[in-house]
């Protein structure tokens, strides 16, 4: 009914385009306008404002002859003040649009390895951005951003890459496990050696007051038993630990223990030996 009238109405973020006789005329703002049919005016179409996106997916080759998908997402949208460039200049604005997002992916990735492709994707989508922007403008369109969203490297690359990782991690984990083995072994032989120290101590005061015990025993028994002297009181010493050590062989169930010579009369043997010895040291030196 509208347009039987004359009248048309463009919606919001969206602008018209009207012609007289096929010839641009006008760019129409939203709103109601007239358009005498009568005197040639007629809309040629409509054209909207709003940002749209683009996914342009390209497969190309790194510079180590990895071939990976890159996939590119352009936001565009046609500017008001140049409708009429955006409306007549491009009969398929996003084959345009996804020509140029090509030609740059494809001279860019080949100059870079995977990693360094991975690792410079920003720089890759600038580029494509300013080579857009530079291209599009002619056009009536700007370029509001464009974003590298995904490289995707073959199947079997992908797989390798995880498997160059996970050795690397497992070679990790086994250099800290042989880290904290070390330092395991380094605290269990410090803690053996404090032990053995400590043990030692124990010994030499153990062996200390057996012989300060022996010595109040020898002077005790010369004072109270007169007529005897230090060696009758060590053979006594020595026959009576004798005989306690036999108590204590006899008193076990299981024992391998033998003394050779064995009897009472090999005590004095060994005194004998005993105090030999330690003549002979005390005249060495």
């Amino acid at each position: 009914m509208g347009q039987a009238l004359g009248c048309i109405q463009v919606d919001q973020s969206t602008v018209a385009i009207k012609e007289t006789f096929g010839k641009f005329d006008d760019v129409l703002e939203p709103g109601c306008h007239c358009l005498p049919w009568c005197l040639g005016s007629q809309v040629a179409g409509q054209l909207s404002l709003r940002v749209q996106q683009l996914d342009v997916r390209c497969e190309t080759k790194t510079k180590d002859n990895v071939f990976v998908n890159v996939v590119a997402s352009v936001q565009y949208r046609a500017l008001a003040e140049k409708a009429s460039d955006a409306f007549y200049k491009l009969s398929n604005t996003r084959s345009q649009i996804q020509a140029y997002v090509f030609d740059v992916i494809r001279a860019s990735v080949p100059k870079l390895d995977l990693d360094a492709t991975f690792e410079q994707k920003n720089d890759i989508a600038k580029a494509v951005e300013e080579e857009l922007e530079k291209a599009m403008s002619h056009y009536g369109y700007e370029i509001v951003q464009t974003l590298i969203v995904d490289i995707e490297p073959d199947e079997h690359v992908k797989r390798a890459m995880n498997e160059i990782n996970a050795a690397a991690r497992m070679r990790l984990a086994a250099n800290e496990k042989a880290e904290a083995e070390k330092i395991l072994q380094i605290k269990r032989a410090e803690g053996e050696a404090e032990s053995k120290y400590l043990a030692g101590l124990g010994i030499a005061r153990q062996r200390q007051a057996i012989v300060d015990g022996l010595r109040d025993s020898v002077l005790a028994f010369s004072e109270n038993v007169p007529g005897t002297s230090s060696k009758d009181v060590m053979d006594m010493v020595l026959v009576t630990q004798y005989f306690d050590t036999m108590k204590e062989i006899g008193a076990s169930s299981k024992t391998n223990s033998v003394f050779i010579p064995h009897g009472p009369g090999a005590v004095k043997d060994i005194a004998s030996q005993i105090r030999e010895g330690l003549l002979q040291a005390n005249a060495t030196t």
